[in-house]
């Protein structure tokens, strides 16, 4: 199985030792506290989410305190009665959980809507990077960004604020208060914390690396899940369920072990603590009773200190937890921040410019390409041609000629390392992208539809067509027929990836889509290749509707599809060795073009 990286900073586990440590650094908290800005918007209901959180934690550290006057009542020590001590501790009880109700309530949506907009604006920076940054990462390594990420954060701004500032305030303000009872006692009590600190930092980091491994090993079992699903129909073809089986439970076997070996680890610390702590309340209480019996002290105000080394004891056991959330959240907020500082190509806060048509002249110049994750190996060798406005041209060659990374320049999925090319005159670099794209239309081999409905896929390619629009768009798509067969018609929803629709059908609706965006220039690759014949007489003429009055490339390996063209570029290991129309092309003695027709139709008659 792959190793699983999450971005270009992640490290492979299995490279270093499973006990390491990642501490928290400045440089990381501050990257954590960028992200804190996407609640200024919201910052009067994090106030007051925070005055109520003072409120609720005063009053929780005021309840030890009328426990012990409850005890000075039974000694006869306090002007109160009983009830009335009782009766205020209810008070303070119900003050309490409308406070807690308050708090909870305006962090959660201060952490809702801040952490929407984070969503929001993840989702924009990784829809709008370049197809170079895409292609390097899985699609369940981005969507994890968007949702187990982003909820760490929002864990953090909805609980963890919350419950640290409770156990910093518990912490320091019941060692005061337990300091001006008894400080002999206070002395003795805090003796016995440096081997809680000490346990918990023995015990943390082993804990925390532990989970960090089984929450990766649990992401790589999720991605084989994720692609097994997408890929469901060649697990099927090739009878591989067994396999598919196996590879996810031995994912899952390392999660188990690793969850199993942190599961170890917190099972000591906890029972440790436990020891720990109890055995210091009893010292504590030992102690204490001492105190009592030389009249250094009073059992109220034993009672009482009891009850805040309680408190303190949780708060200090709780402040570890507290560091191994702030940690993992200092973790994703750098994979989130290392996302939004990426360079996107389409700028969504710039103003769109008014959709300007081109005239469909494209030249291509000396262009000359390397992919970037192979630059040692050029694709194009320094292309040439030129297309008229509304001529129909077609590229043929071996696979891996360089057709389509023609065609991936030409939408500026790439840049050439060297020369250029231009529509209507006009570098490609001087245009805006948007408006670049909104000029051109592709309908592919392998149709990518959405899960929608027909009509929403049709409409894709102009968001804001009117009802009439899409069905003339579907009319000329020759698709008009097969939808209307469907009981709800337009609304006929298409399944994940067109799956409820056949080829030629997916064909069709692609499209109808192209013509309803009604481009100047029209990229058709290898669109008829896949289809029966039935199902391609049908999708060509679409075809020919959508082709008039448009510059035309076609990406071809079916030759017979190309006959009409008014020129055909025959490419090989990145260069034009021929060109010319169907017929000069077919006669050329010894020529690749030729040779390719051979191949294709050695067995059958070749119409001229």
């Amino acid at each position: 199985m792959a190793k699983r990286r999450f971005g270009r900073g992640a490290s492979d586990d299995n490279e270093e030792s499973p006990l390491a440590v990642k501490k928290i650094s400045w440089e990381g908290l501050k990257k954590t506290l960028q992200l804190f800005r996407y609640t200024l918007p919201y910052k009067w209901y994090f106030i007051a989410g925070f005055v109520f959180l003072v409120l609720s934690t005063g009053t929780s550290l005021a309840f030890p305190k009328l426990v012990g006057s409850i005890i000075e009542v039974i000694e006869g020590k306090s002007p109160y009665t009983i009830n009335q001590i009782t009766g205020f501790l209810i008070v303070v009880l119900v003050f309490q959980s409308i406070f807690s109700f308050f708090r909870i309530y305006l962090f959660s949506r201060v952490s809702e809507w801040a952490m929407a907009d984070v969503r929001r604006e993840v989702y924009g920076k990784i829809i709008t990077l370049p197809i170079t940054f895409l292609e390097q990462r899985r699609v369940g390594e981005l969507t994890s960004r968007i949702t187990s990420d982003v909820t760490q954060l929002q864990d953090v701004l909805s609980f963890t604020i919350a419950e640290f500032f409770r156990q910093i305030a518990t912490l320091v303000v019941g060692i005061v208060l337990i300091s001006l009872t008894s400080w002999k006692l206070t002395a003795f009590m805090l003796a016995t914390f440096p081997v809680m600190v000490v346990a918990a930092m023995f015990f943390g980091r082993y804990i925390r690396r532990l989970s960090k491994k089984a929450q990766d090993e649990l992401a790589a079992a999720n991605v084989i899940a994720e692609e097994t699903l997408q890929s469901v129909n060649v697990v099927k073809a090739f009878t591989n369920e067994r396999l598919e089986v196996r590879r996810y439970q031995s994912a899952l076997d390392r999660v188990v072990q690793n969850a199993l070996k942190a599961a170890t680890f917190r099972g000591g610390f906890v029972s440790f603590i436990i020891f720990a702590l109890f055995g210091g309340i009893v010292g504590v209480i030992w102690y204490g009773a001492n105190l009592v019996q030389t009249g250094e002290m009073t059992i109220a105000d034993l009672f009482t200190f009891v009850l805040y080394t309680t408190f303190i004891g949780g708060a200090m056991g709780g402040l570890g937890d507290m560091y191994a959330q702030i940690n993992k959240t200092v973790g994703a907020s750098e994979r989130l921040l290392e996302i939004m500082g990426e360079t996107t190509e389409v700028d969504l806060k710039e103003e769109v410019l008014e959709i300007t048509p081109v005239v469909g002249h494209i030249s291509y110049d000396d262009v000359q390409f390397s992919y970037p994750s192979r630059p040692d190996v050029p694709v194009l060798k320094g292309i040439s041609f030129d297309v008229s406005a509304g001529e129909k041209i077609a590229l043929v060659g071996y696979s891996g000629a360089g057709k389509s990374t023609l065609i991936q320049l030409l939408m500026r999925f790439y840049e050439p390392q060297a020369g250029q090319i231009r529509i209507d005159g006009k570098v490609l670099t001087d245009f805006q992208l948007t408006q670049l794209r909104n000029n051109i239309a592709v309908v592919p081999q392998e149709v990518m539809l959405f899960g929608g409905t027909i009509y929403e896929n049709i409409a894709y390619g102009k968001p804001n067509a009117t009802e009439a629009e899409v069905r003339e768009a579907a009319r000329k798509a020759n698709a008009l027929s097969f939808i209307e067969s469907f009981p709800e018609d337009f609304q006929t929803v298409v399944g994940e990836r067109g799956v409820k629709l056949s080829g030629g059908q997916r064909q069709r609706i692609a499209i109808a889509r192209a013509i309803l965006k009604d481009p100047k220039i029209l990229i058709l690759d290898e669109a008829t290749s896949s289809l029966d014949a039935e199902s391609e007489k049908q999708v060509q003429a679409a075809l020919d509707e959508l082709m008039k009055n448009r510059t035309t490339i076609v990406i071809a390996h079916r030759l017979a599809t190309i006959r009409k063209v008014d020129t055909i570029y025959v490419i090989r290991e990145g260069q034009i060795v021929e060109s010319g129309s169907h017929n000069e092309l077919s006669l050329l003695s010894g020529g690749l073009y030729a040779s390719l027709i051979k191949l294709q139709f050695e067995a059958a008659e070749v119409p001229s």
